[in-house]
């Protein structure tokens, strides 16, 4: 099974370099990989001591961030080497502060796994949330390096629990500590005889309850909104724009609405603006006019970076990617703030949405009907506005500690390799 793994990985390599020919984002994806040995070579040497994580993308960074930041605090003298297998993690990522390198991960193949660990010598690893790759495992556990999953999900029909998944259970085996996210996780790989599991929870509550204590003053906003309710539409797509251009374009003087697509498209953007009714705004169009800011309803923000602290202006907020097929966007950055939540209907692959959704801090919309009779109620309604972001609020807040519990381990850990 090794074999006819390394196999489909050779053939997945050469089809993902011819894809590159008919593909921007293929293009980046192939091109990256290109520098990472020359990259981790003239970043890391060989007297370095390395703390290595992998990320598959954005958010798994983000889950895994606050143990970059427990670590860093814990061991200043490590340097910190993370590596992405998509893009759009990197590109966003690749000058982040909390890492000494960033890189993409090279595919998996028992050579570049070979090479790659040699190069980045971590004294650990630590892979979030998904993102199993054998040849890295196997090499890890060959080199006696130990690995940890953080913030590991589990369901029925990965392959790990299917009768054919063995292969995959073997490297599952490899890690010498997974972390998962919820108890439902822990039974199933329990119920493959792997034991080396604890319940620590999700370390994105960790991370978005740490924003209430930032600086979020945004001047723009403040002009912007004046006295008017906000509803904040955040990482939004075509499929949750189309649900909520309705009440968008009937809303009443007293809401003002800020979106923030996913993708910073211009024709995109210019396709959403053209059927809005009322006046709307770019945030590249500048924001130093506090006349302009006043007299628009509705303000687009076309850069990234900003949304989180938007969400500290909401009193409602619509969470997208999860009227489409692309995946819902983090809903705890806007519940933080005890904002109400609104989402698409496929969210079955997201326990905290399920979850809060249990409380009624969250609401699932099918179609622009649903979705302006909630947005008309939350708007309208101050007492139940107020008691469904008081729900998702506290629905943060009990949530937390995950990074602690998962620190714990890594210290005595840590305290083990250095009696050796």
């Amino acid at each position: 099974m090794h074999t006819l793994y390394n196999i489909a990985i050779h053939i997945a390599t050469f089809c993902l370099w011819v894809s590159q020919i008919f593909s921007k984002k293929m293009r980046t994806f192939v091109k990256g990989r290109k520098t990472t040995f020359s990259t981790l070579t003239e970043q890391i040497s060989a007297t370095d001591q390395t703390f290595w994580f992998h990320c598959a993308s954005l958010g798994e960074f983000e889950q895994g961030l606050p143990i970059m930041e427990a670590m860093r605090r814990s061991f200043p003298s490590y340097k910190i080497v993370i590596s992405f297998f998509s893009p759009s993690g990197y590109e966003i990522k690749k000058n982040t502060p909390i890492a000494d390198c960033v890189v993409y991960l090279p595919m998996d193949t028992p050579a570049n796994a070979h090479k790659f660990i040699k190069l980045a010598h971590p004294t650990l690893a630590l892979f979030v949330k998904y993102e199993f790759w054998p040849n890295y495992l196997f090499q890890l556990k060959k080199q006696k390096i130990p690995s940890v999953l953080i913030a590991g999900l589990f369901r029925n029909e990965q392959v790990f629990f299917k009768s054919y998944g063995n292969f995959m259970r073997k490297a599952l085996a490899s890690f010498n500590h997974i972390f998962v996210q919820n108890a439902r996780s822990q039974e199933l790989l329990e119920s493959i005889h792997i034991q080396q599991v604890s319940l620590s929870g999700d370390t994105r509550f960790d991370r978005v309850s740490q924003q209430i204590e930032q600086n979020n003053k945004l001047e723009f906003m403040e002009s912007f909104l004046g006295n008017a309710l906000c509803v904040v539409c955040g990482s939004t797509w075509v499929e949750d724009e189309n649900v909520l251009l309705s009440f968008i374009n009937e809303a009443p003087q007293h809401v003002k609405f800020v979106i923030a697509p996913h993708k910073i498209d211009p024709a995109k953007i210019d396709a959403l603006r053209k059927k809005l009714k009322q006046p709307s705004h770019l945030y590249s169009g500048g924001v130093e006019d506090q006349s302009a800011l006043e007299n628009t309803k509705i303000l687009i923000i076309d850069t990234i970076g900003l949304l989180t602290k938007i969400y500290s202006y909401a009193d409602v907020a619509y969470v997208g990617g999860a009227m489409g097929s692309t995946g819902l966007h983090n809903i705890l950055e806007a519940a933080t703030f005890g904002v109400p939540v609104l989402i698409g209907q496929h969210y079955k692959e997201f326990p905290e949405a399920i979850r809060l959704q249990s409380l009624a801090g969250l609401f699932s919309v099918k179609n622009a009907e649903e979705c302006s009779a909630i947005l008309t109620k939350l708007t309208t309604n101050t007492a139940f506005r107020n008691k469904t972001g008081m729900i998702a609020g506290h629905f943060v807040n009990s949530n937390t500690g995950a990074t602690a519990i998962t620190l714990v381990y890594i210290e005595k850990l840590m305290a083990e390799f250095s009696k050796r």
